[in-house]
């Protein structure tokens, strides 16, 4: 069938809206009708080329909610008329990190920078004028319809509206879990988020509920420092020196417990900063993607050494997404998450370029694509 989605024909580039095919489901495979998708950095990553594509023309998106509308020969679990949430991570549910909780880091994953099949490098669902055309992690939301394996798909709650469960997708399970899983904030400790778009505004909020005495939000930009107080930071301020010296006032001098790297686009001169802003034995959290090619930093290995910091990456927010991403929208029924409010800027997928052009110059939490405008 014919479906419309936002596609890059070239690196760097921007995403153009185009007619594509979309092939029926296979086995494990599912057809869904997208209702949102959430526009995130990952996805600049790919038209600016920081993060290299393994196949262009890509379909962007990986951060979304939809209507399974068709189900592949002999697939369970999953039925028409199914409200899903993608998890940008495959999840097979047998490998070692699947079997020990670490869904984030399944082997399926070892395929996301193909942009094809995770079995097949050569297999794709999309195509353009008859060339394949990739799909960002294998699930290309900026799509009105997508076809993926059931391997990136969560049932939901069909109660749940689908514009906000889009957002467990990425963000908030992302930012969430590196305050909750990766830093293991704790109460009454101080933590320093750097960056609070819509990575880190959820990291504000993580290590909020975990009982953090103090959240001190990083940023530039003036409405994002104010939007991470309503989210549960208790200081904003615009540079990482000026958190740093914040956080040793309110810790004897020692420096935060953790901090978040949540930057849009990191460098190891943010690593740096970080491990520096920390105490002994304190914490560093890299969740933001940069250039792909970086391999330095800017880190003093004694410092490392014999001060015994950490420095810990969080791919997903160290998660489990088939049980975090239905726990968190529990969660937010209750009213111990907010989600609705992350949304800024609600778009059209024709608006997909100005989408982008809002993220880079700082307008967003975090901007919506709606498949119904």
């Amino acid at each position: 069938m014919k479906t419309r989605g936002a596609v890059l024909t070239q690196v760097p580039g921007r995403y153009e809206v185009v007619e594509l095919d979309v092939d029926d489901p296979r086995h494990g495979e599912i057809r869904v009708r997208m209702a949102a998708s959430g526009i995130c950095h990952s996805d600049d990553h790919q038209a600016t080329g920081d993060v290299p594509a393994g196949r262009i023309p890509l379909a962007g998106g990986h951060e979304g909610a939809g209507v399974v509308e068709a189900v592949g020969p002999g697939t369970g679990g999953f039925a028409e008329g199914d409200h899903v949430v993608f998890s940008f991570v495959p999840a097979c549910g047998r490998c070692r990190w699947c079997a020990t909780g670490h869904q984030n880091l399944c082997d399926l994953g070892a395929s996301l920078g193909t942009n094809a099949r995770w079995e097949d490098p050569t297999s794709f669902r999309l195509s353009l004028d008859g060339e394949p055309v990739g799909q960002m992690c294998g699930v290309s939301t900026f799509c009105e319809y997508t076809t993926v394996s059931t391997a990136s798909a969560v049932r939901i709650d069909p109660s749940i509206p689908l514009d906000v469960a889009c957002l467990t997708g990425c963000g908030v399970g992302t930012g969430w879990g590196a305050a909750v899983n990766g830093a293991g904030v704790r109460p009454g400790q101080v933590v320093i988020v750097m960056g609070v778009g819509g990575i880190g505004i959820n990291a504000v909020q993580g290590a909020a509920r975990a009982g953090a005495g103090a959240v001190i939000a990083v940023d530039p930009v003036a409405f994002k420092r104010t939007t991470a107080l309503e989210f549960g930071a208790t200081h904003g301020v615009p540079d990482i020196r000026e958190a740093t010296d914040l956080a040793r006032t309110l810790t004897n001098g020692q420096g935060a417990d953790a901090t978040i790297v949540s930057v849009g686009v990191v460098t190891g001169e943010h690593v740096g900063q970080a491990v520096r802003s920390v105490r002994k034995a304190g914490t560093c959290v890299v969740v933001g993607l940069g250039e792909a090619r970086t391999r330095e930093g800017d880190i003093s290995l004694t410092e490392l050494v014999l001060f015994e910091k950490t420095i810990k990456g969080s791919l997903f927010g160290s998660s489990a997404p088939t049980a975090d991403i239905p726990a968190q929208l529990r969660a937010w029924q209750a009213g111990e998450l907010r989600l609705e409010e992350l949304i800024t800027t609600r778009y059209r997928l024709d608006d997909v370029a100005r989408g982008f052009e809002d993220l880079r110059a700082g307008k967003n939490i975090r901007g919506l694509i709606e498949f119904d405008r």
